[in-house]
């Protein structure tokens, strides 16, 4: 699951916007103050944690409950200036305690959808909560019930209220997750979205890349990607250009502003619909063909999966089922990546080579 299930995403001013938090920040929050109250019988009002990247916002309590074996705790998610549908909705943990050795528990109340078709990271049947919520919220619980001396065997039920309801407003019916919404976030951080301030961000990019006399930046669609990307080519910070979704943005103006060398990186989803001409991979604005992945599998031999990789629910499902039969599809999204990131420069004098990643930051394929 990526930030596009739970949001639908609209342009916005580019005026300066507020930051806001993502759903599993509210989620860990509450989880926290509702397990604090299950252990000293005490909400914690403001809770604070702490993000992924060392932040430690707080966070009011909208609503608390507290009974024999169990606490509940809601935030309200502030997005700040972030179209996001979830915005104002109420974020709840229910805690309980568990028999020993059960372990840490995750459970999808109502409002909270479950995963019911392959190619998420999350599996088949669990609740829709992304990995580094459940690592915050895991993180949370260790740590109080370290501090209180008990064993860390507790459920976790998640609920948004009007969950259901909001889900028909994204992606999520159509990726298989049933009942609600999705607990979302890598950085706990809702960055506000505005189209002509990020892609003026990127143009501010390049401009102070090219003052410096850099001659190879490097423009990935996430964190990960980029990590792995500059790593291998060993560069600046400088270097890194904010693309995310906007290879449009960034390509046209190295195409009037060229710097000798780019690099382009991302995972294998958004990097498939650059390879089948897509210039803005936001998920509300471009998706997947999986027909088009299906002839790129026939290419390489695959004429076996094609009925299957037509069903296939996520690009990661169409490559986790090509790998395992020896078919080398990101190398073939990368070089078709690369084309189009060539016909978009129209013949600037901008070398490019494309890496694709997978979830952990590994290199799957690299066309130069």
């Amino acid at each position: 699951m990526d930030a596009g299930e739970n949001e639908i995403r609209v342009e916005k001013p580019a005026t300066a916007l507020r930051r806001g938090w993502t759903t599993g920040a509210c989620a860990t929050a509450a989880t926290k103050a509702a397990l604090t109250a299950l252990l000293t019988g005490d909400f914690p009002d403001p809770v604070e944690i702490t993000l992924p990247r060392g932040e430690q916002p707080s966070f009011a309590l909208a609503r608390e409950n507290i009974g024999a074996n169990h606490a509940m705790a809601g935030i309200i998610k502030d997005a700040g200036d972030d179209p996001d549908v979830t915005h104002g909705a109420l974020v709840m943990a229910r805690v309980r305690r568990l028999p020993e050795a059960s372990g840490i528990v995750f459970k999808a109340g109502a409002g909270v959808g479950t995963v019911t078709k392959a190619g998420l990271p999350v599996s088949v049947g669990e609740p829709a909560i992304n990995p580094v919520p459940r690592q915050m919220m895991t993180q949370v619980v260790t740590a109080l019930c370290d501090e209180h001396g008990v064993t860390p065997d507790i459920e976790i039920e998640i609920s948004i209220e009007n969950g259901a309801e909001l889900a028909l407003q994204t992606w999520n019916p159509r990726l298989g997750i049933i009942g609600g919404l999705s607990v979302l976030g890598t950085t706990g951080i809702v960055h506000p979205f505005s189209c002509s301030a990020w892609i003026h961000s990127i143009h501010r990019g390049i401009d102070v890349a090219r003052a410096e006399g850099l001659a190879h930046v490097l423009g990935a669609t996430g964190s990960t990607s980029e990590k792995t990307a500059q790593a291998f080519h060993g560069l600046p910070d400088i270097a890194c250009l904010d693309m995310g979704d906007f290879a449009g943005g960034l390509l046209k103006y190295l195409r009037a502003h060229p710097v000798p060398r780019l690099t382009i990186a991302g995972g294998f989803a958004k990097l498939t619909k650059l390879a089948q001409g897509a210039l803005d991979l936001h998920s509300g604005r471009s998706q997947v063909d999986m027909e088009w992945l299906a002839s790129q599998a026939e290419a390489l031999g695959g004429n076996h999966l094609k009925d299957r990789i037509q069903t296939a629910n996520t690009a990661l499902e169409v490559l986790e089922m090509t790998q395992s039969q020896g078919l080398d599809l990101p190398a073939a999204i990368a070089a078709r990546a690369r084309a189009t990131a060539l016909e978009t420069l129209r013949g600037a004098p901008v070398e490019v080579d494309v890496m694709v990643t997978d979830r952990a930051g590994a290199l799957l394929a690299h066309a130069e």
